[in-house]
């Protein structure tokens, strides 16, 4: 089931073109976000699915700063030396979560590779005050940590519900959308994680298509994430940034997208997203009560 590298993305095709209603600047829970002096990947996005979301009682916040330490192509995060992390932050996510009635937080960071664990104790505290503070499930979206094992057994000691990494791309454009970042160290961060997991957490992984890559290579990496023990699998349409990012080598259709969410089901993943503007974390909340309401039916019918 091979397609061409080289099918031209021209202007975006109609289902693509999604109008956010509203302005997202003037919503009550963007001043809250602000007034805390924190960022969410929904704002710092322009999410299309920001209102869908935000209704359901997700959202996600991006801690650790600005600024990442990584030159990833595909990414609108800038780059460079980061100010010295805010430890203050951890409280600010948890009062945020419960003012704006989150039911589902995700957590996510920018890489932090001058930190010596890459962020992983700032994680977990904020996990943990997330916890104190609110009733809300927490998903975390964290970096590779430069392969550090302990980084991750930090933050699963917090005990989030869902541990994501993403693998964003297949092994051949590594080089080219992923520089710093090697393919095998995070399907080992993902295996970790499934090794090092709490009874009931879960974890997760992600992919872009569009950027080069083939479906042939997508199904492999599916396949390479079933195997390191990944639970939640999402795949969504690459849109560049800005003309100075890596450009979109094609636009998938919705219905392409449908026939990669099945064959990947088909490996065992126990719930898999697969849309065009399926993001990382969207609708976060919707697989956990899937998995959950499986696991409940299967001990009913034990």
């Amino acid at each position: 089931m091979t397609t061409p590298v080289n099918r031209r993305a021209g202007i975006r095709p109609p289902w693509l073109k999604i109008r956010v209603p509203g302005n997202l600047d003037q919503l009550p829970i963007s001043k809250l976000v602000s007034d805390l002096g924190l960022n969410t990947v929904c704002q710092e996005a322009r999410c299309p699915n920001i209102f869908e979301c935000w209704t359901a009682g997700t959202a996600t916040f991006m801690i650790l700063g600005e600024i990442c330490t990584r030159r990833c192509t595909f990414c609108a995060v800038g780059r460079g030396t980061p100010l010295a992390s805010d430890r203050d932050e951890a409280r600010r996510v948890a009062e945020a979560v419960a003012k704006m009635g989150v039911r589902h937080a995700v957590i996510t960071m920018v890489n932090r590779d001058d930190m010596p664990d890459g962020g992983a104790e700032q994680m977990a505290d904020t996990v943990a005050a997330v916890r104190a503070e609110t009733g809300a499930a927490v998903e975390v979206l964290v970096s590779d940590f430069e392969g550090n094992r302990e980084s991750v057994r930090a933050v699963i000691a917090a005990k989030p519900e869902v541990f994501a990494h993403n693998i964003e791309t297949v092994p051949r454009l590594y080089s080219q959308v992923r520089p710093v970042a090697k393919y095998q160290r995070s399907l080992d961060v993902l295996r970790w994680a499934s090794e090092e997991r709490f009874d009931g957490m879960l974890t997760k992984s992600s992919i872009m298509l569009g950027l080069g890559e083939t479906e042939d290579e997508v199904l492999e990496v599916a396949r390479d994430l079933r195997a390191a023990g990944v639970d939640i699998f999402t795949m969504g349409q690459y849109l560049a940034p800005t003309g100075n990012h890596h450009p979109v080598r094609r636009y998938y259709t919705p219905e392409e997208f449908a026939s990669l969410g099945d064959a990947a089901r088909s490996l065992g993943f126990h719930h898999v997203e697969s849309a065009p503007l399926v993001r990382s974390s969207y609708m976060a909340h919707r697989a956990v009560g899937t998995i959950q309401s499986s696991l409940h039916a299967a001990r009913d019918i034990r």
